[in-house]
């Protein structure tokens, strides 16, 4: 709702200054943008995950061999070589196979609940929504003036770090991972990998972690390499070093230090730390609760500097 204020005044302009009805308009269309685009990304993962796991599926059945310089690595090659070849052995890989299918057939019926619970989740935030479009100005207006009267006029201070920070975070994070998901899915795609728009996806989530999605291409280039195609893999390990890190490290730190003014070393701690403490969501939090705390010590020494 922070994030997407300004395209609420613009819609609260277009209704003339009627707040039930824009709230509930701009609430529809975030409804149909989101709902709408985890549709086509669920029917894409869908397709193309088929096709990756039938060609990982074909790649085991029939049996890889590792190129004959890596087999000759003492130790590890061969070691290596005889566990794809376990994979390779059918009443083995049915073996495993069953296993899966029976946790996963444990699993069910929690798959089931999550999306009961995940569509619930998405109702309530759609309908919290509606109601902070429509009366988010009165509710931060009344907050602000509690807290100017706790904390005198440096409240106006935190809100700024806070509203500059949250829009700092959401912006360097979702363009940053974006951005790596289309380069990441060029680079499968020129390297001759399967179903490179599924794995331009999985870039995609993965790359909302710092560093994240060195974890894909990192891990197909290097199959690629095993499978003997030098030419792709390395290039691909090229490619995904000096074009797809590059966006991570250019894009997210320039958008978050710039706008939000704090420190980049300091916002990859806020979104590890927050990762770790409260999930997904924490990629968000975090950063914002160290910019609070940032804004605080900030106050503190100027006010040390002023006493002296």
């Amino acid at each position: 709702v922070y994030v997407s204020w300004p395209l609420y005044q613009r819609t609260l302009r277009w209704f003339g200054g009627r707040k039930t009805w824009a709230a509930l308009v701009l609430a529809l269309v975030l409804t149909l943008i989101l709902g709408g685009a985890l549709l086509w990304l669920g029917l894409l993962l869908r397709n193309e995950g088929m096709v990756a796991v039938r060609a990982g599926a074909a790649l085991v059945k029939a049996g890889a061999e590792l190129p004959d310089w890596l087999q000759r690595v003492p130790w590890f090659g061969p070691w290596l070589q005889q566990r794809l070849a376990g994979l390779g052995d059918s009443s083995a890989l049915t073996r495993e196979l069953a296993q899966l299918a029976e946790q996963w057939g444990l699993d069910a019926l929690r798959v089931v609940g999550d999306l009961g619970r995940n569509a619930l989740r998405f109702g309530a935030a759609l309908l919290i929504s509606f109601f902070l479009f429509r009366d988010g100005e009165k509710m931060v207006g009344q907050l602000r003036a509690v807290l100017q009267g706790l904390l005198g006029d440096r409240v106006q201070g935190y809100f700024d770090a806070v509203g500059d920070t949250t829009r700092a975070v959401v912006y360097g994070l979702l363009l940053a991972a974006f951005a790596q998901g289309v380069f990441a899915a060029i680079g499968y795609w020129v390297a001759g990998v399967q179903a490179p728009a599924f794995w331009g996806a999985a870039t995609a989530v993965i790359a909302l972690i710092p560093f994240g999605a060195l974890l894909v291409w990192g891990s197909i280039g290097i199959w690629l390499l095993l499978q003997d195609q030098l030419a792709a893999g390395i290039g691909l390990l090229v490619y995904g070093t000096l074009v797809i890190s590059q966006i991570d490290n250019l894009v997210r730190p320039l958008v978050i230090s710039g706008v939000a003014n704090v420190p980049f070393l300091l916002v990859l701690f806020g979104v590890l730390g927050g990762l770790s403490a409260f999930g997904l969501i924490g990629l968000f939090i975090g950063p914002v609760i160290l910019a609070v705390l940032l804004a605080l010590w900030r106050e503190w020494v100027a006010d040390n500097a002023r006493q002296r």
